[in-house]
């Protein structure tokens, strides 16, 4: 049979047959009886160009990691019933060895997959592990205010992780739901605890500010000033009430005892007022005093002290905002008046008077039986005495010196 066309994988006869080789044999494809064999040739290869492409996109998407190694089984499987029976011209068998190859590739990624799947189930069970531990130490623990924010971030990561055998993480997952649950149950349990305590709290205050209002308008400003004191410490000991009511019964209690103190301040400032004066006689007086010093005559600043002090008592009270001042510059001088007069006491204690004068009149008795040896050393031409004797007499005298001293100071 002679062809009209020739194609290096096959060709188109005279009567219009379309071959493909195939190894040592060629297949019939089809029959071209339309126009040219040529574009018969053409029509042919474009389809095997198209097999070309399918398989180029195949082993493409198999490198990418885009198609599972199931999907790719599906697909090579596909492609190869395409090319085995494909109406084409082109080096099909070429495309089948191409298949080929991409079965090892395709269990190679089937286990690079299972490994990774069993890496990552390894560290789901580490994370699911470390979420029931921690959530287990919140639930033994009284974290109230961010332990509940804890676990729903936890449950929030287990949501993430992948499951794991059945057994195992059913048992992790009871461990983990079981710790949420005693700590809510412990949790709901401590608010309302703490309600009924607040609720409590509430009507000891409500208590307290009847007392503060019924105190408001006493004018016995020292007493009552000390029962508002009491009242505050109770406050601060009764805890806090409900969030809704705890700023509105503060406020109350805090107007009854605005009341009580601006009242008394108004008294105090209207009392201030009368006391200025006293407190200009008192600077005077604190002038006369202040004079004294420093203390050179002892005798004449005790006799003006009794008078300054009889006459800084009769002035009367001062003003609060000088109480302090003017006290403490009184404090300096009487210190001083006392300092001075201990000074003296110590100057002229009889007692150390008499000690100092039997110290000197033993340091006397007993040079002058060193001198009267130091004489004798000398005239028996002892020098090596006489110079000890020497040393002796120079070091008593020493001390003769400073106890007579000291007895002068006595005088």
């Amino acid at each position: 049979m002679s062809s009209v066309a020739e194609h290096p994988w096959g060709r188109v006869d005279a009567e219009g047959n379309v071959y493909v080789k195939v190894g040592e044999s060629e297949r019939l494809i089809g029959q071209w009886m339309s126009g040219d064999p040529q574009e018969g040739i053409a029509f042919y290869e474009r389809r095997f160009q198209g097999l070309q492409t399918e398989v180029d996109l195949l082993e493409k998407r198999l490198a990418s990691g885009t198609l599972s190694p199931d999907d790719a089984a599906k697909a090579v499987a596909t492609v190869r019933t395409e090319v085995t029976d494909a109406s084409a011209l082109g080096d099909l068998a070429s495309l089948e060895k191409r298949l080929d190859a991409l079965t090892p590739a395709i269990q190679q990624q089937r286990e690079q997959r299972k490994a990774e799947r069993e890496a990552k189930q390894a560290e789901a069970a580490v994370a699911k592990q470390r979420i029931a531990e921690q959530a287990e130490k919140i639930a033994q623990g009284n974290d109230w205010r961010s332990g509940a924010d804890t676990l729903r971030t936890l449950l929030e990561e287990w949501k993430a992780l992948p499951r794991l055998a059945k057994k195992a993480d059913d048992e992790l997952w009871h461990r983990f739901s079981s710790a949420r649950s005693a700590y809510t149950k412990r949790r709901k349990a401590h608010f309302a605890e703490q309600n009924t305590k607040r609720e409590a709290a509430a009507k000891v205050k409500e208590k307290l500010i009847a007392e503060a209002e019924a105190l408001s308008t006493s004018t016995d400003w020292g007493p009552t000033s000390s029962a508002y004191r009491e009242l505050m410490s109770q406050w601060k000991a009764a805890g806090p009430a409900p969030r809704n009511v705890e700023d509105k019964l503060w406020r109350r209690f805090r107007a009854a005892q605005d009341v009580f103190f601006g009242a008394r301040e108004a008294a105090n400032a209207e009392q201030d007022k009368e006391f200025a004066a006293n407190a200009e006689v008192k600077e005077a007086i604190l002038s006369e005093a202040e004079a004294l010093l420093p203390i050179t005559d002892l005798e004449a600043a005790r006799r003006a002290w009794h008078s300054i002090a009889d006459r800084w008592e009769a002035a009367g009270k001062v003003p609060r905002d000088r109480i302090k001042e003017l006290e403490g510059r009184l404090r300096t001088v009487e210190q001083a008046i006392r300092a001075a007069g201990d000074q003296e006491w110590k100057r002229t204690d009889p007692e150390k008077s008499a000690r100092a004068d039997d110290m000197v009149g033993k340091l006397q008795e007993a040079i002058d039986e060193t001198r009267a040896s130091l004489q004798k050393a000398q005239a028996s031409g002892n020098d090596k005495l006489a110079k000890e004797l020497q040393d002796k007499l120079e070091s008593q005298e020493s001390f003769l010196a400073m106890a007579q001293k000291a007895a002068s100071d006595f005088g």
